[in-house]
């Protein structure tokens, strides 16, 4: 018997099942696909306040500036900051309109504003900057300038956020089951939920396991898995769209303007550069996520707009996720409130069965302690301190000295820089894997300097069952290669580590390259 289950395995769901853990509470996270594999790994990768979000949701803005802190401090390895540029473009540079100076004071007031949250994410203020001074930071942009703003946000690694999370649940006592799926709830005396069926997808098994307390953690699954319950569940799901292109085309991240007056960002990322997004309603199914030539053109238009020389650029990939927007009607989806909300279902006859949806990944840590706060309340115990906030995810206690690691283990301080980045302090123990088999140092995926011992690593340590989870944990195949050059000898690795049969070689390699 679980104290709590938690369905779904995006940031939401892992931070809750780590916020449990440490507090005592026997819990078991559930999760039909991989970490991240849905919503949170689909999204722009930012620990941001929410500039647009000053409009009208202020507290959204405050709690993400709060929380991007607290998220620093516990995993300080994954984060990297991204310096915005905001251009103001005239029609006529030689004379730029009243409305065209009245929307640079708007911006200019907006990002003062902006500045009072700043501190609480260790941002640096804005700046406004002359044509001359933008063109010298950002010679990229469009030659007809009034002027420009500078601001400052965070970027992060979503996919080993989650995985982190989980792997920091793990270490506390909660037990994780990947590619398993709800199937079905077991009810007791009055309609109470007290627990699931759970269908294991590898081995196609079901079987039943209690728990004192559900909580539907599965982003734009959410509904769906609350309608096993019986019970109904809304949410107003709006589709981001994201390209990534196979250069840096920018020195910093340019926030343009879309025709309809819409704000997309093009950033470089590593290699590369990402570019998003849309937001547009979507009521379909959330595994069947298809993405159209006219949202393609959206995104590509409004970047040219600002970056002309974006035409010089390939797009490597077009990727989607699903934002789990608590319900509203009658807004444009931009004016949806981000939000969280926490149901719980016993109105509907379905006590102890609870639902959070909405919600930023910037917040997402205090979003799980509110959660658990919650999940304490039901459970009839005094509530229990909180110490996601100080005890570091795992890696992110230090960070280790590279170019001493490079010299100890004759590895490439290129490589160990990445693997310092993503492993953090567990740097040291990937490399202490090459010392002990040389052989482990084979560069796997030389576009992201993935090594063979990283991905063995993430296969015993991290729960990296599949070549997509690998993909997931260390940027395997992400980049302009897009797995040409390292997608088979990934794929023999993870076939020796787990003695997989030819077939499944096959399939797994096949899964990773489509």
């Amino acid at each position: 018997m679980y104290d709590l289950i938690v369905v779904g395995g995006g940031v939401n769901g892992t931070g809750i099942a780590r916020d449990a853990a440490m507090r005592g509470h026997r819990t078991l996270l559930v999760e039909k696909r991989d970490f991240a594999a849905g919503s949170s790994g689909a999204n722009s990768g930012m620990i941001h306040g929410g500039l647009r979000y000053l409009q009208y949701d202020r507290k959204v803005t405050e709690l993400s500036c709060i929380d991007s802190g607290y998220i620093q401090r516990i995993a300080p390895h994954l984060l990297f900051r991204i310096p915005f540029l905001f251009p103001i473009h005239a029609e006529r540079p030689d004379c730029p309109t009243l409305k065209e100076r009245l929307w640079g004071y708007a911006v200019r007031v907006v990002l003062d504003l902006y500045d009072v949250y700043q501190p609480y994410k260790r941002g640096k203020p804005s700046a406004r900057l002359s044509a001359q001074e933008a063109y010298a930071l950002e010679p990229a942009l469009r030659r007809d300038l009034i002027a420009a703003v500078s601001f400052d946000e965070w970027g992060i690694d979503p996919f080993r956020l989650c995985a982190l999370n989980a792997v920091s649940a793990r270490e506390h006592g909660a037990d994780l089951a990947t590619y398993t799926e709800v199937v079905d709830f077991l009810r007791g005396e009055g309609g109470r939920i007290e627990g699931v069926v759970l269908l294991d997808k590898a081995r196609g098994e079901r079987r039943a396991v209690r728990a004192k307390i559900v909580f539907n953690a599965a982003g734009p699954w959410a509904p769906r898995v609350a309608r096993l319950a019986g019970v109904e569940l809304r949410i107003r799901g709006g589709k981001g769209v994201h390209l990534t292109l196979d250069r840096r085309v920018s020195n910093y991240a340019i926030l343009c303007q879309a025709a309809d007056g819409r704000e997309v960002f093009v950033m470089p990322h590593g290699q590369t550069s990402v570019i998003g997004t849309t937001d547009d309603d979507y009521y379909g199914d959330p595994d069947d996520i298809r993405i159209h030539e006219d949202e393609i053109r959206y995104l590509w238009e409004a970047v040219e707009r600002s970056v002309p020389s974006i035409g010089q650029a390939r797009i490597l990939r077009a990727w989607a996720g699903i934002r789990p927007t608590a319900w509203d009607w009658g807004k444009m989806e931009d004016d949806l409130s981000r939000e969280h909300v926490i149901y719980d279902h016993v109105r509907q006859g379905a006590p102890g069965l609870l639902s959070m949806v909405g919600g930023k990944l910037a917040s997402y840590r205090i979003m799980a302690e509110e959660a658990v706060d919650v999940i304490e309340d039901r459970l009839g115990i005094p509530r229990r301190p909180c110490r996601t906030h100080l005890e570091p995810l795992p890696g992110g206690a230090s960070f280790p000295d590279v170019a001493a690691l490079a010299r100890a283990y004759r590895l490439p301080e290129p490589t160990v820089a990445r693997l310092a980045y993503r492993h953090g302090a567990n740097a040291v123990a990937i490399c202490e894997l090459v010392a002990k088999d040389p052989r482990l140092r084979l560069p796997v995926c030389r576009c992201e300097q993935v090594i063979a011992a990283e991905l063995l690593h993430s296969i015993r340590e991290e729960e990296g069952r599949r070549l997509l989870d690998l993909r997931r944990r260390n940027r395997l195949a992400m980049g302009p290669c897009q797995g040409s050059d390292c997608a088979q000898v990934a794929a023999a690795l993870l076939a020796r580590e787990k003695g997989l049969d030819a077939r499944a070689f096959r399939d797994e390699l096949a899964s990773l390259l489509q």
